[in-house]
Order: structure tokens, then sequence, then C-alpha cells
């Protein structure tokens, strides 16, 4: 034990020694393993930021609006105008298997809002009761649509963060009463704000239940059927049925507005489980090659511990030769130089990876806007970044440590 002790403090005073030497060796090593965690958790941190977008509409939502169909079937060049229907929503919950919830929706951007205070523009949204289930609605004052507000066709309302504050300014809005395009509404609800940085456009919605805004308000340019809706949003059974639950809905869409369901340029859609699995995709080809830029830079420190503890080598020749002369074992030469390697890797790694937590910590509260959030420590990475440096550091130790146990003495005596 003490001769390990003695080798540790030999080892501290030789890279004390060289303090300059030292300090850009191990500053390398730093860098590369500060820079593997940075890169990663930047990517990591527009992942976050990216999910948290999608997680403000809904979890595995699916839109389809109303698109335009070849008037006759196998026809490019001619096309039809059709509208999505109530009925079409029915048929879709009646047989379609693999969806598990949809909702249709009325929407207007045209509709005035007049509070005794204040009036704002902004889109009203006509939804059965169940579109909470679907999309991301979490209530803030009072209570969502229900069954027999649709039903009846009440005049009540739920209005998002952003038109409360316009309309009921530092006033409760729950129980108070808007006009919409002169027609009296009551507040039953606030919602949370929703959506990520200083995107306001979901803030901006209110809804009322569907059947009220069909009785008021339809769709504009919709057509001449008196059961158009604006879009239909659905939710397969589960994320794996996504693809099936589509084909199901085009299916019926083809069936009753008269086209062939297996021409995709008829349908308007946006499957959102889709493009959170390509921009999964992307983030993950990201942090490989972010990871890879990281790993390569802590290699080239790793290289550059093994060139100078092979410097160090050179410039102790004679001290190894005098030790060994007196009785120092090539296993006791070779443990020496491998611990230094070894340490200097360690520890400088130590410091890249304290670095870059420090500053991923400093930068958790800062919003990037756009989108993305700070960079974040992923524990995979550590783990990488740690197995990384033990490798480079029995690299950097081994090598140059087995070099200097097989000098022959006299031969490292005679080394000027």
């Amino acid at each position: 034990m003490r001769l390990i002790f003695d080798i540790f403090g030999q080892t501290l005073r030789t890279l004390w020694a060289h303090k300059l030497r030292s300090f850009l060796t191990m500053f390398g090593i730093a860098w590369g393993v500060g820079s593997l965690l940075l890169l990663v958790g930047l990517g990591e941190g527009f992942r976050s930021g990216n999910r948290k977008q999608f997680d403000s509409i809904g979890e595995n939502v699916m839109f389809i609006w109303s698109g335009r169909a070849p008037v006759m079937n196998g026809s490019f060049t001619a096309l039809r105008q059709y509208y999505l229907t109530y009925r079409d929503f029915e048929d879709i919950v009646a047989e379609c298997p693999s969806v598990g919830a949809a909702a249709p929706a009325i929407s207007r951007g045209d509709i005035r809002a007049v509070s005794d205070f204040y009036q704002a523009s902004g889109q009203i949204m006509g939804v059965p009761a169940n579109f909470s289930h679907i999309r991301n609605l979490p209530l803030n004052e009072g209570r969502w649509i229900n069954e027999l507000d649709d039903i009846q066709k009440r005049t009540v309302i739920v209005i998002g963060d952003e038109v409360r504050r316009t309309l009921f300014p530092g006033r409760p809005a729950v129980g108070a009463t808007i006009l919409l395009n002169g027609i009296r509404f009551t507040v039953i609800g606030t919602l949370q704000k929703v959506g990520h940085g200083d995107n306001m456009n979901q803030n901006l919605r209110s809804f009322v239940p569907f059947h009220a805004m069909q009785n008021y308000f339809r769709p504009l340019n919709a057509g001449i059927a008196t059961d158009t809706i604006s879009f239909l949003n659905y939710q397969p059974r589960s994320r794996t049925l996504h693809e099936a639950a589509k084909q199901e809905v085009h299916k019926i869409i083809a069936r009753n507005h008269g086209f062939d369901p297996s021409n995709p340029d008829s349908f308007d859609e946006w499957d959102t489980i889709k493009t959170v699995d390509q921009i999964g995709k992307i983030f993950d080809a990201m942090n490989m090659f972010l990871g890879s830029v990281g790993l390569i830079t802590l290699a080239l420190g790793a290289i550059g511990i093994i060139n100078i503890m092979l410097v160090a080598v050179a410039d102790r020749t004679r001290e190894i030769g005098l030790r060994k002369a007196i009785g120092a074992t090539n296993s006791s030469i070779m443990f020496q130089f491998f611990v230094e390697g070894a340490f200097l890797t360690m520890m400088s790694g130590g410091i890249g990876i304290a670095g870059a937590a420090g500053l991923m910590a400093l930068l958790s509260g800062v919003d990037l806007g756009g989108g993305f959030d700070p960079p974040k420590l992923v524990a995979s990475t550590a783990a990488l970044a740690v197995i990384s440096l033990g490798i480079a550091g029995v690299a950097a130790g081994l090598y140059p440590a087995r070099r200097a146990a097989l000098l022959e003495p006299v031969e490292a005596l005679r080394k000027e």
C-alpha cells in the first residue's frame, strides 16, 4: 500500500514539475469529454423541445381535412373539391375498428368576441365533449364542455389563456358573458397556457359545443351540405395501429365522397405519429454524428497524452536506468508510468464532465425559443464518456509504460 502511495506522490510531483505540459495535455482530454457531453446534450435539448411542441397538440393525434379528388378515377388533371361531413365522423366511429376516438370540429377565424371590457379576434372552434380527450387542453378554472352542453346546444364557451388575458384583464372570467357576433355566450372555463416559447396560436382559441357552433356559425365556403365540418381529429387504439387506422378512415371518406381511396393525393391530412417518428430518427442520427465528433475529439486528446508520456519516458531515461540499476523491477517502472497516464486521463476527463454539467446547469433556466430546450446531460453519454476515458487511460498509460519498463539499465544510464 505504501508503494502505491509513493508512486502516486511521484506522479503528482512529476506533473507539477511540468505544469504547462500537464495543463495542455489535460486540456485536450477535458475539451474532448466536455464537447462530447455538450454536443449530445444539445441534441437532446432539441429533441425534448420538439417533443413538447407535439405534446402541446395531444398524444397520437391524427388530422384530416377536406380535400380534392379526381373527377373520374384515373384522372390526374380534373379535380373536384369535397368537404368532410358529420356523417363521415359517424361512419368512422361505427366502422373503423383501429380508431380509438374521433372528434369533428368546426373552425371559424372571422368571429369577433366582445366582453364588457375589451374585444378580441381569434379562432372559435365548435367541438364535442370528447375533444379534450384527444387534444391537450388543460383547464385553468371552471369546467370543460360536457355531453349535455352539446346535445342541448347551450351557448357556453371555454376560452384560451391569451383570450382570457385580453377580454378579462385582471378580472374573473368564469361566469361572465361575451358576445360572439352578437350572440351571448357564458364563459364556463378557462384554459392553461399551452405551447412552447412565443407560439400563441393555440392560446388564442376558444371552444363552444359542436352543435351550438353548427347552429350559429356554420363553416364558410364549405359547399351546400348542411352538416359540413372543418376537420376531423382521431386517434388509433394504439400507436402501432396508426397506419391501419389511417387506411380505414381513407376508405370511409372515399366511399362517402365517391373516389378511389388508393390515391394518397386525395387526402389532406397530418399524421403526427409519423412526423414524430421521422423527427426522432433525425435526432438519433444527429446524436450519433455529434457523439462521433465528441469521441474523435476525445481520441485526439488521448493521442496527445500518449505522445506526452512518450516524451516523459525519453526525458527520464537516465532516471529509469538509475532506478532499475538499484533494484526497481520492470513491473514497478511500468506501473508508475501507467498510473501517470491513467491519472492524467481520468482527472482531465472528470474536469471535462464537471465543466459540461455545470454549463448545462447554468443554461437550464434559459429559454432558447424556437421550440428548443437547453442542453441536457444524458446519462448514457456520460457513461460512454467514462468508458471511453478508461480505454483512453489504458492506451495512454500502457504503451509508454511498457516502453519505459523494457529499457536496459546500462543503455539508459548512457543516455544524455
